[in-house]
């Protein structure tokens, strides 16, 4: 699967919403053609962000997706490079001290993995109002970022 062009999506267009911020699950369904119904869901999900340039991840999304697509299908090596190179485009928050500080607050805060308060701090790091994922209770925010399950809800009801 590849991106419909290499565009810089980091600043949204004048009058749009909140950026949507992305886990990995959403970009492993949208590969993953054992089950179709959530293939599809998930490969509509990515299009409507990348149309409407709302979509954000981090290097650590771009970092599970690559090795869990591997460990699914590992002769998928280049396609999951593609996708990799071509999601750089969303300016990928990157995990450093500040990142760090504020994802050991949440953890603490909420009582979270490390790696899911790690998410959360940089969907609000990227200014996300929404963390697309299914790994988190649907509804539930963490300091003003609202979990939203990708196969609950569709794009039309943020995008």
């Amino acid at each position: 699967m590849t991106a419909p062009g290499l565009v810089d999506v980091s600043a949204n267009p004048p009058g749009t919403e909140s950026p949507v911020f992305v886990d990995s699950n959403v970009f492993l369904y949208a590969v993953d053609e054992t089950d179709p119904d959530k293939q599809r869901i998930a490969s509509n999900w990515r299009a409507e962000l990348w149309k409407s340039r709302r979509g954000r991840v981090s290097f650590q999304v771009l970092g599970e997706f690559y090795v869990n697509a591997l460990r699914k299908r590992p002769a998928a090596r280049d396609e999951a490079r593609a996708e990799v190179r071509d999601l750089l485009a969303w300016n990928p928050v990157v995990t450093d001290a500040a990142l760090l500080q504020r994802g050991r607050k949440i953890q603490d805060r909420y009582q979270l993995s490390y790696w899911d308060a790690l998410i959360v701090a940089a969907a609000g790091a990227s200014s996300c109002r929404y963390l697309l994922t299914e790994d988190l209770q649907a509804g539930q925010k963490f300091d003003g970022v609202e979990v939203v399950n990708s196969f609950l809800r569709g794009p039309g009801s943020l995008l």
